[in-house]
């Protein structure tokens, strides 16, 4: 005999599904400065270790979790920072990794711009939103045949920081829809321990209810009821502006309509209108038809109407009674059956911006001409080598000089029309060009 077993996940806690965040990578150590030293070996030449790489804050979805309540009070999430190099060519410890853990079907967008960083729908998989700086090199990297003993050495790299706004999308097989007084929460409450709280708008529930609907199929699928849906709901009216995004992530829509309403058929067509102001591609989603309450005279005498409705729109119809526990067998038998040939594949976000690979400092030079004798270099590089280059020393000055030359910054000068004798401000500091 088939049975069907549905589990409420929300219960009485607080549903929150936005949330607002900020995440930062830790910062990579800096390298050492040191040089071998033991008896009877005067010059054992540079031994500073590198820096060890910061923490990356990692995002990992998770089943258990339904709701992004966690995040209503903690809104900071940071990575340990690198440990700095030692002598003796030891590194510094890498930085721990924080690890942030939300719902499956949480939305990772850009405060700044909006865009989606990362659509968090398969459990268990990490994302790495935020990435550690890279740890700086120790002097035993600077050595060369002519600079054996160099006394500088790497800072570490800060690492990547934002704000987030997360938005959980409930990812079900099947959500159930329909007008306020349409018999959804009579229907829950004859399958599960649900006990939808009620709002003073329209009758309705104030949050979403996700299970799990087993039977003799072989196969097992995730039910949501989405709440909220009235006319006007697209635009703001209600609660439906808040769960409609609930509704993208279902493969199939389980539509329940009172059938002892005057009109039955217009209740169906208030809430598609709704979808496809919404989202169009919603109505594209197999929809099936419960005509609920047939208990009743009224609903009975339109059964007809409402089967012609559904012939005419392909909409399969199966006639229930969720308060006499009629029809509800062969109701979630028609979802199974139909989710048996839906794709695997649902509608996730598409993903607008990748996390990007920090830019090596290295590559951040800009190159400008502030007047027609004056030109400017800036960037995280040339600033970073201004630290530990002596500018005093012949040899020093010598290795910014290369330096400058190996990046292309000279070459960029000399597109700029530079001349002998101009000026090129570097920070604090200023030069004249002499080719």
């Amino acid at each position: 005999m088939w049975y069907y077993w549905l589990t409420n996940f929300f219960g009485d806690h607080l549903f929150i599904d936005k949330a607002k965040i900020n995440v930062a990578a830790g910062r990579g150590g800096n390298g050492y400065i040191g040089f071998y030293r033991a008896k009877y070996v005067p010059d054992g030449g540079p031994d500073g270790g590198d820096g060890g790489n910061g923490g990356s804050v990692v995002f990992v979805a998770e089943t258990g979790l339904n709701n992004l309540v966690d995040f209503r009070y903690k809104k900071m999430f940071a990575a340990a920072n690198g440990g700095n190099g030692e002598g003796g060519n030891r590194a510094g410890k890498g930085g721990a990794d924080a690890v942030v853990r939300v719902p499956v079907g949480t939305v990772i967008r850009s405060a700044a711009n909006g865009r989606v960083i990362a659509d968090m729908n398969r459990p268990g998989e990490p994302r790495v939103i935020a990435k550690g700086g890279r740890g700086g090199r120790g002097n035993q990297h600077f050595a060369k045949p002519t600079r054996q003993a160099p006394k500088f050495a790497e800072d570490g790299r800060p690492g990547q920081a934002f704000e987030l706004e997360l938005e959980l999308k409930l990812i079900a097989d099947a959500g159930i829809i329909g007008l306020p007084n349409a018999g959804k929460s009579t229907l829950l409450s004859m399958v599960t321990n649900a006990k939808p709280k009620i709002a003073d708008y329209q009758f309705t529930t104030l949050s979403p209810n996700l299970g799990v609907v087993r039977g003799n199929w072989g196969s097992d699928f995730v039910l949501a009821d989405i709440p909220g849906l009235i006319e006007g709901a697209s635009d703001g009216r209600g609660l439906g502006h808040e769960f409609l995004r609930h509704i993208e992530r279902t493969k199939v829509l389980v539509h329940v309509v009172d059938a002892s309403l005057a009109e039955p058929t217009e209740a169906i067509e208030t809430i598609n209108r709704e979808l496809s102001r919404y989202n169009p591609g919603l109505l594209s989603r197999p929809q099936i038809i419960a005509a609920n309450k047939t208990d009743l005279p009224d609903a009975v005498n339109n059964l007809n109407a409402i089967e012609k409705f559904c012939a005419q729109n392909n909409f399969k119809l199966f006639a229930i009674s969720a308060a006499t526990n009629t029809g509800l067998s062969e109701l979630m038998r028609g979802v199974a059956d139909t989710l048996l040939n839906y794709p695997e594949s649902i509608n996730f976000e598409e993903i607008f911006e990748e996390n990007p690979e920090p830019v090596a400092a290295d590559e951040k030079i800009t190159v400008g001409k502030d007047s027609p004798h004056v030109f400017r270099v800036e960037g995280p590089g040339v600033e970073r080598i201004l630290g530990y280059t002596n500018m005093e020393n012949e040899k020093g000055f010598a290795f910014f000089q290369r330096y400058m030359r190996e990046k292309g910054v000279i070459a960029r000068l000399e597109e700029l029309g530079i001349e002998e004798g101009d000026t090129v401000n570097v920070y604090e500091l200023q030069f004249e060009y002499y080719p």
